[in-house]
């Protein structure tokens, strides 16, 4: 039976492509929001993280209503790190909006997006959005996504997709991209003729798939998915199938659906819905809500294996305690396992000598994510090297994980960009030239990416972007060389004297300022030269009888480098760490005490 009043459609992009944007102008065209009322931009970005760093982190839903038809809107986040929220979140989907830059055209993450969109067989609507953007070339994308559909094998049905033009920015939606309609009507008049209604039985047995999980401090954990079959009732008696095979029965307490922003109350919820339930207290991802009498199994939810690891330890520095409130190791385990809990794509294990936490996820900025909120929260606490997950296969060879890297840059600096990834282990696949800019595509393992980034803004003078995903595990490609440069290490704890970082600026970079805290083993600058160097950051100058008032003017400083939380941990070496509390990012080493450091060197 279809819900012809129900449409479930989910919303896919790279970053930045304008995919929150647009939902903010669907919702302001059907009257989500009162006509006198205030509304931020990209309302759906809610986190903090989220506004500050331009990207969807967390996929949220939101309904809408267009003649009489509801309309269960799923954001979904662009960037690859996160692709374990894309991959769970389209099941709930019947189709998507497949939204592409008009000048970029489709991207890495829009590929890694879309190849699992069109696996799940979901009906694609492409929507041609940042029309009004000087140099877009709206025909010619719309050539490169009918490309890319074919080489991700899309199904003739799927191929023969509708196209709306659009500017999010300046709330308007097209048929076509030049013929003058100014409102969204086009984009919402498509979702209805083109995005199949639920084809459901609302009268067959009960069958919820739980695909995110909520949590709030009332009422404890809600689960979150599509209701595929039958009809749920509040105070109904239902059976829980746990992804590994456990069952038990638990009463629903409460069944909301989604409305408008939020969540209403509702007596009962019908099939094809998206919905949240109270009652399963320890609701996960994958697991079925099912009826007693006729149990339905469906599929479990594939979700892709993490592909690098961070060892999280409590903070043991000197300084320990100033910033956060929140320092020991219990508190430190218990937040972890909670996050391992409501987010199906980290896997998090203690080591076996207890001395850490190891978590596990698909890429630095999925992690430093993590570190981030614990931070905000009043953390404090020290993470290693990111290393990359190794396989064998089953000639006992190892195997690596091997990136799809894209990177866009002026033409000028396309031979510097190959220059730095041929350091880093990459092989170039594809060089395109648009206008004055140059896409260049590589394969490169997961371990070269650490500090790319950073190499390439350097080379073009802040002018490249690159965004990379995860391809393939393929074989192992050797040793090559890392950070050359030594660093600065400083020899006591005390406060940073300006006359004293004059003096080291000229050997080197240096991370601190005058006044900073600094500790014994704390890495205070990069040294201009191989191997460490341990230095002294309070040297005071030696006053005679005479001193001149204006004696201590001339000193100019460099302004010091400030490292994000991702810089620093593509930065460190093995036998360093990232010191985070709420108030400091600090580089350290493993071992403080300088004498111990140099025995334990000597022993390798």
């Amino acid at each position: 039976m279809k819900q012809d009043n129900l449409r479930n459609v989910a919303i896919i992009a790279h970053v930045d492509h304008g995919k929150t944007t647009l939902v903010d102008q669907l919702m302001k065209t059907t009257n989500v929001f009162r006509a006198n009322q205030q509304v931020e931009d990209r309302v759906l970005d809610s986190n903090d993280q989220e506004r500050e760093r331009g990207i969807t982190i967390l996929s949220k839903n939101i309904s809408i209503t267009y003649k009489d038809v509801k309309i269960n809107v799923i954001d979904t986040p662009g960037h690859a790190d996160f692709g374990g929220e894309v991959e769970r979140v389209l099941n709930m989907a019947d189709g998507a909006l497949l939204i592409v830059d008009a000048f970029e055209g489709p991207m890495p993450q829009t590929r890694f997006v879309l190849r699992h969109a069109l696996d799940l067989g979901l009906r694609i609507v492409v929507v041609i959005n940042k029309i009004d953007r000087p140099g877009a070339r709206p025909e010619e994308v719309l050539d490169e996504v009918f490309d890319l559909m074919v080489e991700l094998n899309a199904s003739d049905e799927q191929l023969d997709f509708p196209v709306v033009y659009a500017s999010a920015m300046n709330g308007y939606a097209r048929y076509e991209a030049d013929d003058g309609n100014m409102d969204m009507i086009p984009l919402l008049d498509t979702i209805l003729k083109e995005i199949p209604a639920p084809d459901v039985q609302p009268d067959g047995p009960v069958a919820l798939q739980i695909c995110t999980v909520d949590h709030s401090s009332f009422v404890g954990r809600i689960g979150v998915g599509r209701l595929y079959s039958g009809t749920l009732h509040k105070n109904e008696q239902v059976l829980v199938i746990k992804r590994d095979g456990t069952r038990y029965n638990t009463t629903i307490k409460q069944v909301f659906t989604f409305d408008k922003l939020g969540k209403k109350e509702e007596d009962q919820a019908t099939a094809g819905d998206i919905i949240a339930v109270v009652g399963v207290e320890d609701a996960d991802i994958g697991d079925m809500v099912t009826s007693i009498d006729h149990p339905v199994e469906l599929d479990p939810i594939k979700i892709d294996e993490p592909t690098m690891a961070v060892v999280f330890q409590p903070n043991d520095s000197p300084l320990v305690g100033n910033d956060g409130e929140i320092v020991g190791a219990r508190q430190l385990n218990e937040r972890l396992f909670a996050e391992a809990e409501s987010n199906v794509t980290m896997k998090i294990a203690q080591l076996e000598d207890k001395s850490g936490i190891e978590v596990s996820g698909r890429g630095i900025l999925q992690i430093s994510v993590l570190i981030e909120t614990m931070r905000r929260e009043g953390f404090e606490l020290q993470v290693g090297r990111p290393r990359v997950i190794m396989k064998k296969d089953e000639n006992g060879k190892m195997l690596e994980p091997i990136e799809e890297a894209t990177v866009e840059t002026p033409s000028e600096y396309a031979g510097k960009c190959i220059e730095v990834f041929g350091t880093a282990g990459g092989e170039m696949l594809d060089m395109v030239t648009k206008g004055d800019q140059t896409q260049l595509v590589f394969k490169i393992p997961t371990r070269g990416t650490m500090g790319l980034r950073t190499r390439l803004l350097n080379a073009t003078r802040g002018e490249a972007n690159m965004f990379h995903r995860f391809s393939e595990y393929g074989p192992y490609r050797g040793e090559y060389a890392g950070r050359r440069n030594g660093s600065m290490i400083s020899m006591s704890t005390d406060k940073a004297v300006a006359y004293a970082l004059d003096t080291l600026q000229e050997r080197g970079r240096l991370f601190v300022s005058p006044g900073d805290e600094c500790y014994e083993g704390m890495i205070v600058g990069e040294s201009a030269k191989e191997g460490d160097m341990v230095v002294n950051v309070s040297k005071t100058k030696n006053l005679g009888n005479q001193r001149s008032s204006t004696a201590d003017k001339a000193i100019q400083l460099t302004p010091p480098v400030k490292f994000t939380l991702e810089e620093a941990l593509e930065y460190i070496q093995d036998d360093e760490l990232v010191e985070v509390t709420p108030k400091n990012i600090r580089l350290r080493k493993r071992i403080l005490d300088t004498v111990a450091r140099k025995k334990a060197n000597k022993g390798k």
